[in-house]
């Protein structure tokens, strides 16, 4: 059985409708990828553990493509660039912006710091130099992306989570959208830098968005400020610490927030692979309404099974990861006992 197959003959014990599968482009969609270097190539891993060498990836969106194998002919002819460089990051926005990070095991000094000037106004691209505990941009270590039609502005960094697939993620905020009804406040784990909670502001009365990574919760807080957003709060909370909050812990890091002054129709979670565990189970069982996205249709399939109080009532498929096993589920689950 292909991906597909094993996704829906899993669902289909909690969902007896035909699944729609959105597709995607199978080259030129990742706006994400990281690589390491070696032996002047960009390097990855088979799924057997092989090291590959290349020198573009023709997966990746093409304003990453263009650009890889120019960077790469910089780096391989400069000692100071090379010499202990061992991963290069590249992201990419909506307007074929891209933002390069060198990651080294070395001090940053001022000479690669201005030869990283130079290649970023040859590109016009923005470079950050990171290594342990210094991180040097040559312009933003922010890079911005415009959902138009959304009528958001979202921010990432190198180092904060974001949908990596450049036509499928606003097709997936939108659907999501779609299941909403009666909308009344939302609390959403695991927010990332916003790219469901975000636009969703139009929907809900008021958000109350958590996430642990400080650069996402960062990004989120930028695009709040930015877009001057009311009805949006935010606090740096692991899905397990929001549990806890739930049963009556006191964080510092709510700096005011008090979760009783929301009313709170649905919950949104996008976890990990993993998925979730028993305790935050447990505390969105309290809710009438879950919005599940899922990027692991065998943990997704799992907590179904645990949600014994809620069914499926929308879902869809989006092939997020084309050429591999993996895929993204997006679907809303409603208490019917």
């Amino acid at each position: 059985m292909n991906k597909f197959q094993k996704a829906t003959s899993l669902i289909e014990e909690h969902y007896k409708n035909n699944i729609a599968i959105n597709l995607s482009p199978s080259y030129g969609y990742r706006s994400r990828c990281e690589f390491g270097y070696k032996n002047n190539f960009y390097t990855m891993y088979s799924p057997v553990g092989d090291i590959i060498y290349l020198d573009t990836f023709k997966v990746a969106r093409p304003s990453i493509q263009a650009l890889m194998p120019k960077l790469l002919n910089q780096i391989n002819k400069s000692n100071v660039l090379k010499t202990k460089l061992f991963q290069i990051n590249f992201r990419s926005n909506r307007k074929n912006r891209v933002l390069v990070s060198l990651i080294y095991h070395k001090l940053l000094d001022d000479e690669i710091k201005g030869l990283a000037n130079k290649i970023a106004n040859i590109f016009n691209i923005s470079i950050n130099l990171r290594s342990k505990n210094d991180l040097y941009s040559t312009h933003s270590d922010l890079l911005e992306d415009d959902i138009e039609h959304l009528e958001t502005t979202l921010y990432q960094t190198d180092q904060s989570f974001y949908q990596p697939n450049h036509f499928h993620m606003p097709e997936m905020v939108t659907k999501a959208m779609s299941f909403v009804k009666d909308p009344k406040d939302l609390l959403e784990l695991y927010c990332g830098s916003g790219t469901f909670s975000l636009p969703m502001r139009k929907l809900f009365n008021k958000i109350f968005a958590t996430e642990n990574n400080r650069q996402s919760i960062r990004c989120l807080k930028r695009s709040i400020d930015e877009q001057d957003i009311k009805n949006i709060f935010h606090a740096r909370l692991s899905a397990e610490e929001v549990s806890k909050l739930f049963a009556g812990r006191v964080f510092k890091r709510m700096n005011g927030i008090n979760i009783s002054d929301f009313n709170f129709s649905h919950v949104l979670v996008d976890p990990p692979r993993a998925g979730l565990d028993k305790d935050v189970i447990q505390l969105i069982s309290k809710f009438k309404n879950i919005i599940y996205i899922s990027c692991n249709y065998e943990t997704y399939a799992r907590d179904v099974r645990n949600l014994e109080s809620f069914t499926i009532k929308n879902i869809e498929i989006f092939d997020q990861f084309p050429n591999t096993n993996h895929l993204e589920i997006v679907s809303l689950l409603t208490k019917v006992k």
